[in-house]
């Protein structure tokens, strides 16, 4: 398939998976799930340590071995080439293994291999992403020597670089975006994440804080012990009895006194 090709895969969905499961070391990690992602959609993985959240990226993506069927704007995963994969899929780690003595803007720049453009545009693009990663000041810093928060928004940069030719028709995977950030990374990290979805791209983020998926997220995936068990809006998937069965803890659920989503007090 060519990148040209890709025009007659538009349309509200881009991903879809049926009857998913994913066994390792003979445990069943994912359990015959299936659902489809639309353009133009935020979804947050929720649920405790272990329940599958960051397998199922990866199988989305192929580095895991799974049973099942997963499409990608149409056409089956298998069939796509890693060159078309690449400028349409993007995935940002939970961790990065990289430890060449690269600035940070290099590490950026890999993101785009395969665009075709000139040096001066892709100089150009790298610095923009940077700035909407809150990164550019760090241009010239060793990447080794950035903090962990600093790395995750560095290679998020490198995502939106990666992607850059894919028009709307793009899926960024985030496994765990905010594990590493302070508070106000958290948060513009993902109104970054919100607003690319608003511009048609459909992305999904694993997340911890139930409070910041509910105010960021257009939708909620809940998973426990390898299925879905609630796929729904903030409003619907935040329900008291559905939190303290998944996480075993007692909680109360209110609206936010200004921006009305739901938030959870664990008590």
């Amino acid at each position: 398939m060519t990148h040209d090709s890709i025009a007659q895969y538009r349309g509200s969905t881009s991903v879809s998976v049926n009857h998913l499961s994913v066994e390792l070391s003979r445990r069943t990690i994912l359990d015959d799930i299936s659902f489809v992602l639309n353009k133009g959609e935020f979804t947050a993985l929720l649920g405790p340590n272990g329940t599958g959240k960051s397998t199922l990226l990866k199988a989305m993506t192929g580095e895991l071995a799974a049973h099942g069927d997963i499409k990608l704007f149409n056409q089956p995963h298998q069939y796509w080439r890693s060159e078309d994969l690449a400028r349409h899929l993007g995935v940002l780690p939970q961790s990065s293994t990289l430890s060449f003595n690269f600035i940070s803007r290099e590490v950026v720049s890999l993101g785009g291999i395969g665009l075709n453009i000139p040096n001066h545009q892709l100089e150009h693009l790298v610095a923009n992403n940077m700035e909407k990663a809150d990164v550019l000041h760090l241009a010239d810093r060793p990447y080794p020597t950035l903090s962990g928060g600093e790395k995750q928004r560095v290679h998020f940069a490198r995502v939106l670089t990666q992607l850059e030719q894919s028009g709307s028709n793009k899926v960024i995977l985030l496994d765990e975006p905010t594990s590493a950030l302070d508070l106000r990374h958290q948060h513009s990290t993902l109104a970054l994440a919100k607003d690319l979805a608003k511009q048609g791209a459909t992305v999904v983020a694993v997340l911890h804080d139930l409070n910041l998926a509910a105010q960021y997220a257009d939708r909620l995936m809940i998973l426990n012990q390898g299925k879905i068990i609630r796929d729904a809006t903030p409003e619907d998937a935040l329900k008291s009895d559905i939190i303290e069965q998944v996480y075993q803890h007692k909680v109360s659920v209110i609206p936010h006194p200004e921006l009305g989503h739901p938030i959870v007090i664990a008590t």
